[in-house]
């Protein structure tokens, strides 16, 4: 029996070994179904402290309302899972949404939106033996390379350990890396073709195998540079979605183009479609899906 979002407090206080008995009953399936794509939902913004949406600044922190959004776009024809942090994935499991769903757990979230310490970026989040306790299908780790920061260093090592950790037990891992520099003290995305280029090499060369390794890329700036980014590893690829910044149909045109690619197997959107600058949850949803 499903229960509501209002009912998970109390089910939480009262018997939180629920949690754990979800995700033993949860109906599994492989990673890339029947269509061949992957459409995953993100929502691991939060424990990152990165609640704004456009210039809404506590958009997500409302987390039933965040519940709501991923609940109708889990129900969405080819939506194929979710990716978030323990406490967002233990209340859709409660929720009884992850049947049949690709479950990817986020696993660094310490170097917070903001802060001095944001590319040390420390491994706070689910961990192997989590996901592998819980039964969850892969994780997801953010690689922030900053070459006039020493705590991208500290983040490279530890995503090689993740690396490993997750391919000892066949558990696929989407590595998101970046080339970044702060920018009148904020963190800028380098998206050139020759900084993707860049930072998809680092991130193919981390641990002692690749087997299980994913890149989870953004699109280049000028999005007729990606094919040439792309050329710099044979690992799958998916694309991430980031915010919409008010112009959805230039969004969509860009992952149009991209998903084209042949190492592009779908991709992992977040905010663009679960707060989309115009139109519902659902038509946004649909819209991402059709590009597929």
């Amino acid at each position: 029996m499903r229960i509501s979002i209002r009912d998970l407090v109390t089910l939480r206080a009262r018997t939180p070994q629920a949690i754990a008995e979800a995700a033993a009953r949860r109906v599994r399936r492989p990673l890339i179904g029947a269509g061949g794509r992957l459409m995953i939902v993100a929502a691991d913004h939060p424990a990152r402290g990165a609640l704004a949406v456009g210039d809404r600044q506590l958009a997500m922190a409302d987390r039933a309302d965040l519940l709501e959004r991923l609940c109708v776009a889990l129900s969405r024809p080819g939506v194929d899972g979710v990716l978030a942090t323990a406490d967002i994935l233990e209340d859709l499991l409660l929720l009884g949404v992850l049947n049949d769903k690709v479950v990817l757990g986020s696993m660094n979230r310490g170097g917070l939106a903001g802060a001095s310490f944001e590319l040390d970026d420390r491994f706070t989040g689910l961990r192997a033996e989590d996901i592998e306790r819980l039964r969850f299908d892969a994780g997801k780790l953010l690689l922030r390379i900053d070459y006039d920061n020493p705590g991208s260093l500290r983040t490279l090592e530890s995503t090689a350990r993740a690396v490993n950790e997750m391919a000892a037990r066949r558990l696929p891992l989407f590595i998101e890396p970046f080339i970044v520099q702060r920018v009148d003290g904020r963190v800028r995305n380098d998206l050139s073709a020759e900084a993707v280029a860049r930072s998809i090499a680092i991130a193919s060369g981390l641990g002692g195998t690749s087997a299980y390794t994913w890149l989870k890329l953004p699109v280049t700036d000028d999005p007729d540079d990606m094919a040439e980014a792309l050329k710099a590893s044979t690992l799958p690829v998916v694309l991430l979605g980031g915010e919409a910044h008010g112009d959805q149909q230039g969004v969509y045109e860009k992952w149009r183009k991209a998903l084209q690619l042949p190492t592009v197997q779908g991709m992992v959107a977040g905010r663009a479609l679960l707060y989309p600058a115009e139109g519902s949850v659902e038509t946004a949803v649909d819209t991402a899906v059709g590009l597929l």
